[in-house]
């Protein structure tokens, strides 16, 4: 049963807008549509068609964009942040059994989600505030102020609404994922064909860049290691190399054989994957490390800067002017926050190691804490095939026999996990790679996730009887 501090938001959870769960099966190609529907909403609220009003659109924040699938000076402005904070937030409370959920009873589960939503528009709020108080946007007069964060809380509102419309059923996946994706996407793009000139080498995209300079008879060396962190042939290769590597190791896994008590003969397989939990635990560390960066920046820069205003603040995180931008220069936002490039490795080795330990610890920490929260533990998955008729050839037909084999490899795969995911997005930021690294790792395990969706999927439309084996 929950406890008192879910129970809390049960009154609360009847004034929160909701969409409600499809009472009937939705077919592969509506699920498509509304997919295909909340993605474009989210592209054209990223856009400057919906700019907020009354600001100019100068960038801040960059290092978070990705992360948070947000764009400066338009009604994603937050992106998915207040809906992730509010997640990790709270699986954290849930993990460190601070407070009672359990999440295998629907009822706990509606409550969590009823939680998670009403801490996501408070955080909301509160960071629309922050920007507008702290003086993010310059002077505002009161009616600008107060039309500004209208609109940033009815933008939150309807991504959080756009996100639960897919992850109730309505469409493939989760809309946190789906936001990412394109948010990556347009950012690699970006980086391969931005036309604007830049430096010598001409167009910002390196594609452009390189046509230009073969065009004009120079030799294309300049272009393997680019001053001024504009993309780079290095860059390039290092992304099509992080593509590579992760797809690889999205393939490597263990298989326990199973086979099914109702259908004599039948046998399938139960995959382990090496990356069990996926790419959440990256999510989960860019984002406590994004909130670090988001709010050590704003004290920073209202009571402490330049620096020695303030201990505390100073301890937390300061900054120095590097071209027309504030960069970290010191206290802990400096060791979470990626060098960027391998110039910047190489004159700060100290931050970039402990940059890398620092990720694969907190990716290994939430890996571990996924386990139980998302119900992927030993025990949880046991009884789920167990339910599902499957047992493991060779040992009884119970779930602590079944749970027992799982224990041996489960927990080691996971913390394994950890450790790579964390690994591979840090040093692809260090190689610079477009997109930064977690922005690749997350984007190619969510286009995985969406490959094996759609196949899962039409799989499941064209058999039915797949579709209890799959869970649907």
């Amino acid at each position: 049963m929950a406890g008192r501090f879910l129970n809390f938001f049960r009154p609360l959870a009847r004034f929160i807008p909701e969409v409600k769960a499809p009472e009937r099966r939705v077919s592969f190609n509506e699920k498509l549509f509304w997919t295909a529907i909340a993605l474009i909403i989210y592209l054209v609220m990223a856009s400057d068609a919906c700019r907020l009003y009354g600001i100019q659109r100068e960038e801040a924040f960059a290092p978070l964009r990705i992360i948070f699938a947000s764009s400066r000076g338009t009604l994603m402005e937050l992106g998915i942040g207040p809906i992730v904070t509010a997640g990790l937030i709270l699986q954290l409370l849930v993990g460190s059994a601070m407070i009672e959920c359990d999440m295998s009873k629907p009822e706990d589960r509606a409550l969590f989600t009823a939680a998670s939503k009403v801490l996501a528009l408070i955080l909301t709020g509160i960071q629309a505030s922050a920007y507008i108080i702290s003086g993010m946007y310059g002077q505002l007069s009161g009616t600008t102020a107060i039309i500004i964060f209208l609109q940033l809380l009815a933008a939150g509102v309807i991504v959080m609404l756009l996100d639960e419309l897919i992850q109730k059923g309505w469409g493939f996946g989760s809309g946190i994922s789906l936001f990412i994706m394109a948010g990556v996407a347009q950012q690699i793009f970006w980086e391969c064909f931005n036309p604007s000139p830049v430096d010598q080498y001409g167009g910002f995209g390196i594609f452009v860049a390189l046509a230009q300079t073969l065009m004009s008879g120079q030799s294309v060396t300049g272009l393997l290691l680019r001053p001024g962190n504009f993309p780079s042939l290095t860059g390039l290769i290092a992304t099509i190399a992080a593509f590579l590597v992760i797809i690889y190791m999205e393939g490597v896994r263990v298989e326990l054989p199973l086979s099914y008590a109702g259908y004599r003969g039948f046998r399938s397989r139960y995959p382990i994957k090496l990356l069990y939990v996926s790419n959440l635990p990256v999510i989960f560390a860019s984002a406590l490390f994004a909130n670090i960066y988001f709010f050590s920046y704003l004290l920073w820069y209202n009571w402490s800067r330049p620096q020695g205003g303030n201990f505390w603040t100073d301890l937390l995180g300061w900054y120095k002017l590097q071209g027309d931008q504030y960069v970290p220069a010191g206290g802990l936002v400096y060791y979470v926050t990626s060098p960027g490039n391998l110039s910047n490795v190489l004159n700060e080795p100290l931050r970039a190691v402990g940059y890398l330990i620092i990720l694969m610890v907190f990716c290994v920490i939430f890996s571990l804490t996924w386990l139980e929260v998302g119900g992927l533990g030993p025990s949880t998955v046991a009884k789920q095939l167990v339910d599902s008729g499957m047992q493991i050839p060779g040992y009884r037909r119970s779930e602590k026999a079944v749970e027992q084999i799982l224990k041996r490899y489960i927990p080691a795969v996971t913390v394994l996990g950890g450790i790579i995911v964390g690994l591979i997005a840090g040093l692809s930021d260090f190689f610079g790679v477009f997109g930064s690294g977690i922005g690749i790792l997350l984007s190619v395990g969510i286009i995985y996730q969406y490959y094996e969706i759609l196949v899962r999927e039409r799989v499941a439309e064209m058999y039915p009887a797949f579709r209890r084996i799959f869970g649907g």
